[in-house]
């Protein structure tokens, strides 16, 4: 397990309220790290593009992510917040990541918010 993959395991899912988390590399639109199981490599154009091209779209008619429409709650240039009936999804942007995180049914939303945006913080302060 590299470094990556251990700050989204320790800092997200072991919350218990973080089903699933991804770091990718804006530049080049490679999976930096995953939790296991999760394989978003076919959407990450989709969040790149939601990020810079399609704000506007997201706020007003959500995102199909993963076979899922998803209404928006948040969307602006550091993050945007998704969810669906019993699932949603947060991701926020530093400088050089987008950083994914999920919640399903039985999992607080809020606490997925505040540890996708607290480690999002961590990469931001780090320069990344």
């Amino acid at each position: 397990m590299n470094q990556a993959q251990s700050l989204l395991i320790d800092g997200l899912t072991k919350t218990k309220h973080v089903a699933n988390a991804a770091l990718i590399k804006i530049s080049d639109g490679s999976i930096l790290a995953t939790t296991p199981g999760f394989n978003i490599q076919s959407q990450i154009p989709l969040l790149i593009q939601a990020f810079y091209k399609n704000l506007v779209h997201v706020r007003k008619e959500g995102l199909y992510f993963k076979e899922k429409q998803y209404s928006c709650a948040r969307a602006d240039d550091t993050s945007i917040y998704l969810r669906a009936k019993d699932c949603g999804l947060v991701a926020a942007k530093t400088r050089s990541f987008i950083l994914v995180g999920t919640y399903s049914q039985g999992m607080y939303p809020s606490v997925c918010v505040e540890a996708v945006e607290q480690l999002a913080d961590y990469l931001r302060g780090k320069g990344n």
